[in-house]
């Protein structure tokens, strides 16, 4: 079955915190945001090689191993919008919808072991690009396609709770703060 489409703007947990999963943007530091990005991965290869890795909750959650393929996918597509933000100030970023990327790709039938090493090279891969942002670098900024603009340190943030509530999704411990 299909589950539906998210269609909520997550762009206010830039400014507040998420009372789903703690994170909480204050906490976000500019020194601290590649660590944090690259352990946003920590744990996935052990969720990823449950034996129900493949089974949804129920009919409106993804499997831990949609979630997993989703997350491998935000490491790279935000490293790209970032090199967008780095390579041209005022960079457009293309549309993406997720929902769509999930049933295109067949998340629910990937090889989870293949998920696993694919998702902590993006998030190294993504780590590294935010370690390349230099002091002048953080007011930089990028348009998504629904009009929501981001600096580069806006973007950080956005990204980290992304990639760290996603962790308590499928019932594993945070990493931020």
């Amino acid at each position: 079955m299909a589950i539906a489409p998210d269609v909520k703007d997550w762009t206010w947990v830039i400014e507040r915190a998420c009372p789903a999963c703690g994170f909480d943007p204050s906490t976000v530091r500019r020194e601290d945001v590649a660590d944090r990005i690259a352990r946003s991965a920590a744990g996935w290869d052990a969720a990823l090689a449950r034996p129900d890795a493949r089974i949804r909750p129920d009919e409106q959650t993804w499997s831990v191993l949609e979630y997993g393929c989703h997350v491998r996918d935000v490491h790279r597509i935000m490293r790209e919008r970032l090199g967008l933000m780095l390579a041209q100030d005022g960079a457009a970023f293309a549309n993406w919808d997720q929902d769509v990327t999930a049933v295109e790709d067949a998340y629910n039938e990937q090889d989870p072991g293949t998920v696993a090493a694919e998702l902590d090279r993006e998030a190294a891969a993504f780590a590294d690009a935010y370690r390349t942002v230099g002091d002048g670098d953080w007011a930089r900024t990028g348009l998504r396609s629904n009009g929501s603009a981001f600096t580069i340190g806006s973007f950080a943030v956005y990204a980290l709770h992304d990639l760290e509530h996603h962790r308590t999704d499928v019932g594993m411990e945070n990493t931020h703060g």
